[in-house]
């Protein structure tokens, strides 16, 4: 039996039907529409709508249809066309029409509105789990190599020298910032719709605020038309997650690199790669490449609510139905790429010797020479001037700047002296960079004290 036949006089197209219906997908909200039932039927008992008995007996079946979906035995039937009818007609089966008295005073519009938030306040301490799973194996990594010095990058150019561990620690806290941004997504998602009805509020005397409680909720929502057309804290939800996938996206490509032949410096685990079909010596990153695909897929999800939501009048429209299915694919998929990521991080073994090699011989410390100059009272335009002269004679040359003596710098500024060459090692120009944040060997140790202590909920140093 559907819940609004009682105006129509002719039977809905089973093909429209079809089309509207989206139990194919709200059902995973099952366990909210229960608790909201539950609550729902305390607080009709309260305002004299149902007696106890009534509300021992509904409350006594909906715990009945949550061991049915537990167990996969509840059986949905043709003209269930969301979880809250198919609720509320198992519902009708078990108690009789004690049954349908919970729909009283209350809307498919406020219910949905409240169960999908608490989904939300459910899932984002799991997205929390995995993002705290994976600062954990980064901060591991990074301290198995606060020795690894590699090359750092701009625009994918060798640039300068740079801790292996300094790298690794600023996923952890790209990933810190994510913590944050999901948290604040549950919190948006902490305000109770039901109560509402259908958009203009409960003709029932209901107490919302214990209600509200009840749900373990901290407030319900200040005003009904907002309550059921709200979808801001789904759109929160999004935006935090896409930006969990546009970090993860980039620590893929960074693996990508680094496991490829032209870098050499990782090497993935067997059990967290794959080969090719028809290239025997292939070893390929396929958990990293699907992560960084996936992010688009994240993104999409986000823009395709953000749309919906953008010419809707007040309050509710059934468009809102439509926000369902990008909310939970993205929080399915950031929970995967999270744990996919995480194991690839502590799995991965690391070539020392070809981080050795990358570092060597190379111009990446030049602007450690023009640093040199410029402490000497050189201007530092003219300064990097005369490193860039300096530069193009090492690329002439095929040498490296460590490869240089006096007398060949010499002939650059007479400033360019024996100590000249001993900023241009990679040691001395690692040890310079002891400012806040830098990539000193002792202030990277001092960061990574501080990202473990932040990741186990204490005060960074």
């Amino acid at each position: 039996m559907k819940m609004w036949g009682g105006r129509f006089s002719r039977e809905t197209n089973p093909g429209f039907l079809e089309f509207t219906s989206s139990v194919g997908f709200d059902a995973r909200l099952y366990p909210y529409d229960l608790a909201c039932g539950k609550a729902w039927a305390g607080a009709l008992r309260l305002a004299g709508v149902l007696s106890p008995a009534e509300e021992d007996d509904i409350k006594e079946a909906l715990g009945r249809i949550d061991e049915e979906f537990r167990n996969e035995s509840f059986e949905f039937e043709p003209a269930d066309e969301d979880i809250h009818t198919a609720v509320e007609r198992r519902l009708v089966e078990m108690v009789g029409p004690a049954g349908g008295k919970l729909r009283t005073g209350r809307s498919r519009n406020d219910q949905v509105a409240t169960d999908t938030r608490l989904l939300v306040m459910d899932r984002c301490p799991v997205v929390t789990e995995g993002l705290r799973a994976l600062q954990e194996a980064l901060i591991a990594r990074a301290g198995d190599t606060l020795d690894v010095v590699v090359p750092g990058h701009t625009h994918l150019q060798q640039a300068q020298p740079v801790l292996l561990a300094h790298l690794l620690l600023a996923f952890v806290y790209m990933f810190e910032r994510d913590v944050q941004r999901v948290e604040e997504a549950r919190g948006r998602a902490d305000s109770m719709t039901l109560g509402s009805a259908a958009f203009a509020g409960t003709g029932v005397d209901v107490d919302r605020e214990l209600l509200a409680r009840e749900l373990g909720f901290s407030r319900p929502c200040p005003n009904s038309v907002d309550g059921v057309s709200d979808r801001d804290f789904v759109c929160d939800t999004l935006y935090a997650i896409s930006m969990v996938m546009v970090h993860l996206s980039r620590l893929s490509e960074q693996v990508v690199l680094w496991c490829s032949q032209e870098f050499g410096l990782l090497e993935l685990d067997d059990r967290w790669a794959t080969g090719s079909s028809i290239m025997p010596q292939k070893k390929n990153p396929d958990a990293a490449e699907l992560v960084r695909g996936k992010s688009g897929r994240v993104i999409g999800d986000l823009v395709a609510v953000l749309t919906i939501l953008k010419g809707l009048p007040l309050a509710y429209n059934r468009d809102l139905q439509e926000d369902k299915e990008p909310l939970f694919d993205a929080l399915d998929t950031v929970t995967g790429c999270l744990h996919v990521m995480e194991r690839t991080i502590d799995t991965m073994s690391l070539d020392r010797e070809r981080a050795r090699e990358l570092v060597e011989g190379g111009l990446m410390t030049a602007t450690d020479l023009a640093d040199f100059l410029a402490e000497k009272g050189m201007e530092f335009p003219r300064a990097h001037e005369i490193v860039g002269q300096v530069v193009t004679y090492c690329l002439r040359e095929g040498k490296g700047l460590t490869d240089l003596t006096t007398d060949e710098l010499g002939r650059f500024s007479a400033l360019l002296d024996s100590e000249a060459l001993r900023w241009l090692s990679v040691e001395e120009s690692l040890a310079r960079r002891g400012c806040l944040g830098g990539t000193s060997p002792r202030e990277t140790a001092r960061q990574l004290e501080s990202a473990r202590r932040m990741v186990s909920g204490h005060k960074p140093l």
